[in-house]
């Protein structure tokens, strides 16, 4: 391709509406352009990557049994009131009526409809396992999106989605993805960690996330230190072992003052304890009324498990007014003695102090010398705190390390959620009708770009893995006015090309340093420069964008040598 025919329209300024690397990155180099908020066209450069991340996927899917289908954009509510969804999946759903009134919604996930789809056509034992997978745009309306194709209302994604006898048989499925997961993004050149993650919205027991490490990710992910261990774990699901407290004798419980503290680390500091020994108490608001959870001061909530530990749909943090009215004081000194009409859900933690502080719900007023057990008794006791860095190991015990994470792809384990709730079923051997046990299997292919751009960038510009680079070489002839230059400059596109090697021709009248540049900012693997040198040596100079090492390369050996570097790009 010759650069002076291609859709690029580079940007000098950075975009006042781009906040992260990737974003910034994919509007000044020319590979996309907004059209709402959310909602982005690929431009060609753009839209090349995409192939090429499709194109791994697809081959890796394939090579574990998976046919690909086109399932609609477009389905039917009644499909998601069967499953019970319809209610549960809240305002990210976007939902439509057909001119008849029928309800209908854009799927963000494709459960329903692919289980639909297979009740209707499997009967018998023979015609599992099935492993059925789609590449397709999904939608999402998102409260705020951001962060340009990391956070957007559409997006593409690959979705397949495994169906069998029985739970030996999911197991079998479910590696078969991790192993596809893990060679597929091994293939896009990211560097990644599988964590163990939360289901979310779609359900299930198991599942893994696959992270892209990264500064820009909102997810943070908490790992082991130890290879022969290689726990991971997205910090929702994080686990690890309580704590061995010095909790102390339990004293006679006395009101104390403390005025103006309200954190767990100022009536620490205040009294002169350590501030795991104040119980932090948060009231939240869920379907079935008000919740007082309770961690050491020094920890905080997990949301997610708290969600699972209660079992409800909805969990929100009470606001200033709901506590008042509830507790008879302003967050800050609600405690958990002598609460009414209010359900207690403890951490494990909090259970084996002896001599703790607490809110007296009063104004300035707290418990010393609070005993758990003694003095309050929570309905439930878990596993509610947010693991961190430093933590031991659920597994070997060694502290925890952190990372910042984007998740580019996660693997469930559904068992039989929707086959039970739309009754897809199958006759065994013996004749008995069982529920098909399913798995579900999604990457981000925009999101994976731009995984790769947060990962793979510097001051210039992009640094593309070359296997999902848009193109793996640009030419750029030093002087587009000296004949004989453009002339080399031709002879050696065109050997490329002839090669198999996906080249650009930089045949713009522009001045070198703007194409240098340019070609810095699109990322292209390596870059071959022809001078007036080349012309008389028959030398040019090869530059490797990743390490920026330059090496000049006769032209007898160029198209031999370009080969070898892109194997090791």
């Amino acid at each position: 391709m010759r650069v002076s025919q291609m859709l690029v329209p580079t940007l000098r300024e950075v975009p006042a509406e781009a906040e992260v690397v990737s974003h910034k990155l994919m509007l000044r180099a020319g590979f996309i352009r907004k059209s709402a908020s959310g909602v982005y066209t690929l431009l060609p450069l753009a839209w090349r990557v995409i192939k090429k991340i499709e194109q791994i996927i697809r081959e890796e899917m394939d090579r574990q049994g998976g046919q690909e289908i086109m399932l609609p954009i477009i389905q039917p509510a009644e499909l998601w009131l069967e499953s019970g969804r319809w209610q549960v999946y809240g305002p990210e759903l976007f939902r439509l009526k057909d001119r008849h009134g029928r309800d209908f919604c854009l799927g963000p996930t494709h459960e329903e409809i692919i289980t639909d789809l297979v009740r209707g056509e499997v009967r018998s034992y023979k015609q599992l396992p099935l492993l059925l997978y789609q590449i397709q745009n999904k939608y999402r309306d998102e409260r705020r999106p951001r962060f340009g194709l990391l956070r957007g209302r559409e997006f593409i994604m690959k979705d397949l989605y495994s169906f069998d006898r029985d739970e030996a048989g999911l197991d079998v499925s479910y590696q078969k993805m991790y192993e596809a997961y893990t060679n597929t993004f091994t293939r896009c050149g990211l560097k990644f960690r599988p964590v163990e993650a939360d289901a979310g919205a779609i359900g299930g027991n198991n599942t893994h996330e696959f992270m892209v490490l990264a500064e820009a990710g909102e997810a943070t992910v908490v790992f082991c230190p130890e290879d022969s261990c290689g726990y991971a774990a997205n910090v929702e699901r994080a686990e690890s072992p309580v704590r061995k407290l010095a909790a102390g004798q339990a004293g006679e419980l006395a009101v104390v003052e403390t005025p103006g503290r309200k954190s767990a680390a100022d009536v620490a500091a205040f009294l002169g304890v350590e501030p795991w020994r104040v119980i932090k108490t948060l009231l939240y608001r869920t379907e079935r009324g008000l919740v007082a959870a309770l961690v050491c001061g020094d920890r905080d909530i997990n949301e997610i498990k708290l969600q699972k530990v209660l079992d409800v749909l909805n969990l929100e943090l009470a606001g200033a007014e709901e506590v008042q009215a509830a507790c008879g004081v302003q967050p800050g000194y609600v405690g958990p003695l002598e609460l009414s009409g209010v359900t207690l859900v403890a951490d494990e933690e909090v259970m084996q102090l002896r001599d703790a502080v607490a809110g007296a719900n009063r104004v300035d007023r707290h418990y010393w010398h609070v005993c758990p057990g003694r003095d309050f008794k929570p309905q439930v006791v878990a596993d509610l705190r947010l693991v961190r860095a430093a933590d031991p190991c659920p597994r070997c015990g060694r502290p925890l390390e952190e990372a910042r994470g984007i998740e580019v792809g996660q693997i469930f384990k559904l068992g039989t959620k929707y086959s039970k709730a739309l009754g897809a079923t199958y006759l065994d051997e013996n004749g008995q009708i069982r529920e098909i046990v399913m798995g579900c299997y999604g990457i981000g292919v925009t999101r994976t770009m731009a995984a790769a751009i947060e990962q793979n960038h510097d001051h210039d510009g992009i640094i593309w893995p070359a296997a999902i680079a848009p193109y793996h070489v640009i030419v750029i002839p030093v002087n587009s006015k000296d004949t004989a230059q453009m002339s080399l400059a031709e002879a050696i596109y065109q050997q490329l090309l002839q090669a198999g090697v996906e080249a650009v021709l930089d045949d713009r009248p522009e001045r070198p340093g703007v194409k240098f540049k340019d070609a810095d900012l699109v990322g292209y693997p390596l870059r071959i420069t022809v001078g007036a040198r080349a012309v008389e040596s028959g030398q040019v100079e090869l530059k490797v964008r990743r390490s920026g090492e330059n090496h000049l390369l006769p032209l007898a050996d160029l198209t031999e040598r370009v080969i070898e570097w892109l194997r090791r790009l």
